[in-house]
């Protein structure tokens, strides 16, 4: 019998071994000229990697405005997979908080994994981080070096390898029907998201679109500690754009949020310099203010969140600069305490796009793992002190009728707070508040809850400091 059973586990060991290369399977490795992988092409390489190895699990999380299944990518060791359920529970009680005080929370945080949020990107025309997550995850899944080990045992990856299939397909097979025409680079005649189209990224905080509900519902499911979304409109010459963010950004997420993301973009400039990827630019144009992109929106909810912007020419095809390309005050070269290793110029191609994505997004997990128990700990310190907030301070809670004058509006209204996670009541009798009187079954939303932060953002009204505003630079 133990004969039999060594035979047996022979050929599964042997399998699992065989970990398939991107370029085995889609004929081009991802970010060569000319190439763009669709989203059924990346699915297609998922899959077939998932059957390969115990450590990344594909998991469906819905459909697509236009019907297709949408699975996502989880990455981590063998045991953390097996264990998934435990660390999902852990990343759950330490960010809903209530029923935790600090030393089960740092029990919690000492034995959980960062849950890490990293994606291809929703904006499809920004064709890099899409191509880029394929190979990330093949890069995780087969590399034994010290650092990705250290990930793997420390990190739960959720790596949405596209969040815009349809998108994905629509533009990589535009290009594809234009190669070698005078029309190669041309924009495609149409939108690229259904009814909203570049605007999928303002949809945060109203989970209108399908795509935006599905994202919403799978955070709160797993309730990753990083969030961190690619796109591709670095300021030129910039090769790549990363945190800190220019001012003004939003005056409602705890102010720990704001910190990491200065931690995890510092981290990734540096990794970048270290690996001979220079053109790295911090704060200027991109600030943090509105709450309805689709990263942002996280910081409310106590997730470090943030986005990078890398250089794009257009697609798959390549371009060459020189210094006299550049706007007349960066050709001098000249660091700057926000871009203190200029890009020097030369040709940029889709691969080198994939190079400074897949590097800016290995310096976040890398980050994630050194500062694991922290991460952990700090999430749920940040609920606790918005709760402790609103405890002691104004607003307490939020009142909202059900008889107005459009009813029907303000169901709505109760529907995307829950959609957000927010936690809504209705009053079991009539009450007296501020000297306005309720009725029961208004809606009632009570301000001692973690992402309370949220509704304040969303209920107060926001007003746009005055400050000197930059020139932009141009992005090419």
């Amino acid at each position: 019998m133990k004969l039999a059973a060594a035979l047996l586990l022979a050929p599964i060991c042997a399998a699992l071994a065989q970990v398939p290369t991107p370029e085995s399977v889609l004929g081009h490795k991802p970010g060569d000229d000319f190439y763009l992988a669709t989203y059924d092409d990346a699915l297609g390489y998922f899959q077939k990697l998932a059957r390969a190895t115990d450590k990344l699990k594909l998991v469906k999380v819905g459909k697509t405005t236009q019907g297709r299944d949408w699975y996502i990518a989880i990455i981590s060791s063998a045991k953390n997979l097996a264990d998934l359920d435990k660390h999902k529970d852990t990343a759950k009680k330490l960010a809903l908080v209530k029923g935790l005080n600090d030393e089960q929370a740092h029990t919690l945080a000492h034995n959980g994994k960062v849950m890490v949020h990293i994606d291809g990107g929703l904006h499809a025309t920004e064709v890099a981080p899409a191509q880029m997550t394929l190979q990330l995850a093949y890069q995780l899944v087969s590399a034994n070096d010290a650092e990705t080990t250290a990930i793997l045992d420390n990190v739960i990856l959720l790596l949405w390898f596209s969040i815009n299939p349809d998108g994905q397909n629509m533009v990589a097979n535009w290009y594809r029907g234009n190669l070698g025409t005078p029309y190669e680079v041309s924009s495609m005649p149409g939108l690229y998201q259904e009814y909203v189209g570049h605007d999928n990224n303002r949809d945060g905080y109203m989970n209108n679109m399908i795509e935006s509900q599905v994202i919403t519902k799978t955070e709160l499911e797993y309730y990753p500690n990083v969030n961190y979304n690619h796109h591709q409109t670095a300021p030129f010459p910039a090769r790549i754009w990363i945190p800190p963010f220019g001012d003004p950004v939003s005056l409602n997420p705890h102010p720990l949020m704001y910190r990491w993301v200065n931690v995890f973009g510092t981290a990734m400039a540096a990794y970048l310099d270290e690996h001979d990827m220079p053109g790295e630019m911090h704060r200027g144009r991109f600030d943090d203010w509105y709450p309805g992109f689709v990263d942002h929106v996280n910081n409310f909810r106590n997730t470090v969140s943030f986005l990078t912007e890398t250089a794009l020419y257009n697609y798959a095809t390549p371009h060459f600069y020189t210094t006299n390309d550049f706007p007349a005050v960066k050709q001098d070269l000249r660091s700057e305490v926000y871009y203190s290793s200029p890009w020097r110029g030369g040709w940029w191609r889709l691969g080198d796009a994939v190079r400074y994505t897949l590097g800016a997004s290995m310096a976040v997990l890398d980050t994630a793992a050194k500062n694991r128990e922290e991460l952990l700990f700090d999430r749920y310190r940040a609920g606790r002190d918005v709760i402790a907030r609103f405890t002691k301070d104004p607003p307490y809670a939020y009142v909202i009728p059900r008889q107005q004058r459009d009813t029907p509006t303000a169901e709505t209204l109760v529907e995307k707070l829950i959609t957000d996670g927010i936690e809504v009541h209705q009053a079991s009798r009539e009450f007296t508040a501020n000297g306005s009187n309720y009725k029961e079954g208004d809606w009632v939303v009570l301000m001692d809850q973690p992402f309370a932060a949220l509704v304040k953002e969303l209920f107060d009204i926001q007003k746009y400091p005055e400050m000197p505003r930059p020139a932009p630079l141009p992005s090419t």
